[in-house]
């Protein structure tokens, strides 16, 4: 299992590791971090060092009832933080949190190598023309709504059944663009109830099985882990780790984290085992 980056081929057999660069004022557990170019360089550095594959940067919040941010500040946010990063690190495997078409054009025109959508084309209806151009990878979440709207739109018939109706549909509108390497990720906390969410990573193994490509997930730190646990996200470090040994024992082939070491050790473990 095989995913092309910028010609270089990454082997997903065994799973990798994706560190998360929010260029943010709000994000849920790191917004405003990184105020200066020292500060996110440095982040970047210890990711890589830590064992990640890729940096996955975004510059719109996602959680719930998150601000809005216009296209063009989206694009002023997110091209000079790829080119820093590029110029710094030429080797890095960037991908893109976004799911704007002209976001994810400008991050790629300077050198991005993932597009991770986390509408799956939904949101904007060029995404998919515009991942299938460049030829690049492409992350497809699910999601119903927008961040404004989710948290109330979490009523499914069956949620597995639903979500993998969902993933038929979206896989088959990419392939019509050309998009060759896609990534399933179940969108932890989107438009999902915290037992939803459970019941999710409870049969995640079916995702990879039912669609045959590579799954993502991204439960860094998220809600499901605090609220449970009756704690916050700067706790959440403990419950992150084992939902990440869970998710590799279910099949997923990346794992999308703010702890880069502490998943790296668990891939290494897992891969031991």
């Amino acid at each position: 299992m095989y995913i092309n980056c910028k010609g270089r081929l990454i082997d997903l057999n065994t799973p990798k590791v994706m560190g998360i660069l929010n260029c943010t004022p709000d994000s849920f557990f790191d917004g405003g971090n990184y105020s200066s170019e020292n500060d996110l360089l440095a982040q970047v550095e210890k990711m890589l060092t830590d064992g990640a594959t890729f940096i996955d940067i975004g510059a719109y919040s996602s959680k719930p009832n998150a601000a809005f941010v216009t296209e063009e500040e989206e694009t002023a946010r997110i091209v000079p933080v790829v080119e820093l990063v590029l110029k710094h690190f030429p080797d890095t495997l960037i991908s893109i949190d976004t799911f704007r078409a002209k976001v994810a054009e400008a991050s790629l025109n300077s050198g991005a190598a993932i597009i991770n959508d986390i509408s799956a084309g939904v949101l904007d209806d060029k995404m998919l023309a515009v991942v299938g151009k460049h030829r690049v990878p492409y992350i497809m979440m699910h999601m119903r709504g927008n961040p404004q709207t989710m948290v109330k739109l979490t009523d499914y018939d069956d949620i597995i059944h639903d979500m993998l109706f969902y993933f038929s549909q979206r896989i088959a509108a990419a392939k019509t663009q050309g998009i060759d390497d896609i990534i399933i990720d179940p969108g932890f906390g989107f438009a999902k109830t915290l037992d939803q969410n459970y019941e999710v990573m409870g049969k995640l193994e079916l995702f990879s099985q039912i669609t045959c490509l590579p799954l993502l997930s991204g439960i860094s730190r998220k809600s499901m882990i605090y609220k449970l646990l009756g704690t916050s996200a700067r706790e959440a470090l403990n419950g992150t780790t084992v939902l990440n040994t869970i998710s590799l024992m279910k099949g997923a082939k990346i794992l999308r984290v703010h702890d880069v070491k502490e998943a790296a050790e668990a891939v290494k473990i897992f891969e031991k085992i």
